[in-house]
């Protein structure tokens, strides 16, 4: 089990949009419509919808929401063994458990990441999020930490319909293991402190922000962009 510590004219524009197709957030294409954390190949775009009338295929006491209003959440497939959570997605979303929610000034949430099967440079993100509220409503709002393969990172904020960039966009960074053809590994940490949040890659620091620009009271949990497959471990939250 996880690991805690303590008790995130109309026809021509609709024939445009199948033929060019639509992403969230800079991802790699519009398969799926990644995501916020979609790459740049992408166009940009919202986690807009509660989940699709399927039922999710998720270990007991998770729930999730897609990005895209009728995607088939049953597409959204997590597992727990192990210690670890294996997640594949078709469409991109979040994930998180009620229980995790927090109302403290002082925490740290972290993961471990393991991006299985991605090709060199592949580019859909996946990582964090903190102070999650009103996830399946329309008030949702977090801020989120992603990672992809290409070897960059990205900060945003979520509330409601809108989201803003925490980070001037996604961000180059040594410190995130990059896809090269092989199954990177990255450990992703959010650390709330009363006047900062620090955001963390492997153990190395990759940005720093008033904590007044984020959020951090709520629930914390998981985002995966769509078409990945991750094995998630060591995901804990300690204060």
């Amino acid at each position: 089990m996880f690991r805690r510590t303590a008790p995130l004219p109309v026809l021509l524009l609709a024939l445009t949009q199948v033929a060019c197709g639509g992403s969230m957030d800079g991802s790699a294409d519009a398969r799926e419509a990644p995501g916020e954390d979609a790459a740049p190949a992408a166009a940009a775009g919202d986690v807009q919808a509660t989940q699709a009338p399927q039922e999710a295929a998720l270990p007991a006491g998770w729930s999730v929401r897609l990005d895209r209003p009728g995607s088939d959440v049953s597409e959204f497939r997590v597992t727990e063994a192990d210690g670890a959570l294996e997640i594949r997605t078709g469409p991109a979303g979040i994930l998180w458990r009620d229980e995790d929610a927090l109302a403290t000034a002082a925490y740290s949430v972290s993961a471990t990441f393991t991006e299985v099967g991605a090709p060199a440079g592949h580019r859909e993100a996946y990582g964090l999020f903190v102070g999650g509220r009103d996830l399946e409503g329309d008030g949702q709002a977090y801020t989120y930490f992603l990672v992809r393969g290409d070897g960059s990172f990205l900060i945003k904020r979520r509330a409601g319909d809108a989201t803003s960039n925490v980070t001037d966009g996604w961000r180059p960074s040594e410190a995130v293991a990059a896809a090269e053809g092989g199954d990177p590994t990255n450990t992703l940490e959010i650390r709330v402190e009363p006047d900062q949040v620090r955001f963390l890659v492997n153990g190395t620091g990759v940005a720093t922000v008033p904590a007044d620009q984020v959020d951090t009271e709520g629930t914390f949990g998981l985002r995966a962009n769509h078409n990945l497959h991750l094995r998630v471990a060591e995901f804990a939250v300690q204060r």
